[in-house]
């Protein structure tokens, strides 16, 4: 049974918020958890989803602070402050130092914040251990409200719950019988799989007294749970001839479900969530360009991409400025997640110690 990803709730109240709003959202959270659970459901994170801090306030270092005790004190580690289109020199001071916020910056019709973003990513990978600031912190474009993945969610209207699951292991199960007929084998799979997930989450909504926002069936992967594994089992390897072709079906399928949908409901090729994807990065089977290729026929975009240490905010605000303009040409949602890895130039190999990435190699 494939496991709930992320319960992740959204909240109406604007900023700042208050110590109730924040233990009544954990509050909901949790049993939301415990019911799931009871129904045989494994849950593997809890997140908080927030109006976009920039509409309602000038957030504040001191503010960040706050708001990170207040989690702390509740047991929440996910927090999303949502996307920025001005003040971007402000995020680094809001999520150095304070582990469960994440925020972003929004380019469609704001192409003028991509140098502002890529300094701050160049920020978070030299004021954060390890550079990991820049895991809570993206680029957007066309990425709507009501999503449940961090760091691109953000919420605004009543409060709502979504699901998104860690779906890697759908996707590679259908494409075991090869391109032909893939998207129908994984739509059925899909459907199978998340249709109980999806009645069980309306149920906890109601019992919350919350409006059910939708699932996101981007198939997330874990490390070995591979999505690049699908890529694998349909074509023989990820980045050989008809790669493209399997992002383009498994797409298809996740567009082609009746379920009630929300957020990216796309392709996740995370270069360093993702064993195959990995290696097929370090051994120099996909690159930038490929992947903005897939990008085109799929999302979300460039996701744990891991950079040069030395890599220029001229070269990072260009890269941004690629994937925005993919976004805003095909209508979709995409953004970009990137790790200039302080103290690497090209070639070097990762060290991550979180076990949450896989180590490859830094290039460009």
């Amino acid at each position: 049974m494939v496991p709930i990803r992320t319960l992740t709730l959204g909240v109406a109240e604007p900023h700042p918020l208050s110590g109730d709003v924040i233990a009544k959202a954990a509050t909901a959270l949790r049993r939301a958890e415990a019911e799931c659970r009871d129904a045989g459901r494994a849950v593997q994170t809890l997140r908080l989803s927030t109006r976009p801090v920039f509409e309602d306030m000038t957030p504040t270092a001191a503010y960040a602070r706050e708001l990170q005790a207040m989690l702390d004190d509740v047991g929440l580690v996910y927090c999303s402050l949502g996307p920025a289109t001005d003040g971007i020199d402000l995020i680094p001071d809001l999520l150095v130092g304070n582990a469960a916020l994440n925020c972003t910056v929004r380019l469609d019709g704001n192409t003028g914040a991509a140098r502002p973003a890529a300094e701050a990513m160049l920020r978070l990978a030299n004021e954060t251990e390890e550079g990991f600031g820049n895991f809570r912190f993206a680029a957007l474009a066309c990425v709507p409200p009501g999503g449940p993945f961090f760091p691109a969610a953000y919420h605004e209207g009543p409060a709502n719950l979504t699901v998104g699951l860690q779906g890697a292991s759908i996707a590679a199960k259908a494409a075991e019988g090869g391109l032909d007929g893939l998207t129908e084998r994984a739509i059925d799979a899909l459907v199978a799989e998340a249709t109980p997930v999806v009645r069980l989450v309306e149920r906890v909504a109601d019992d919350l007294g919350v409006r059910f926002g939708g699932i996101d069936l981007s198939p997330a992967p874990n490390g070995p749970d591979s999505i690049g594994a699908a890529f694998e089992a349909a074509v023989g390897r990820f980045g050989g001839p008809g790669t493209l072709a399997t992002a383009a079906a498994l797409t298809a399928a996740l567009r082609g479900t009746p379920l009630p949908t929300c957020g990216y409901n796309g392709l996740m090729l995370p270069v360093m969530e993702d064993v195959v994807i990995a290696r097929a990065w370090a051994d120099g089977e996909i690159g930038l360009h490929d992947l903005l290729a897939y990008s085109s026929v799929c999302g979300t975009g460039l996701d744990t991409v891991p950079l040069p240490g030395d890599s220029s905010a001229d070269d990072l605000a260009r890269l941004l400025l690629d994937v925005t303009a993919l976004a805003v040409r095909l209508g979709k949602p995409l953004s970009a997640r990137l790790f200039p890895v302080p103290g690497t130039r090209a070639g070097d190999r990762t060290a991550f110690t979180s076990p949450y990435l896989t180590n490859t190699i830094v290039r460009w």
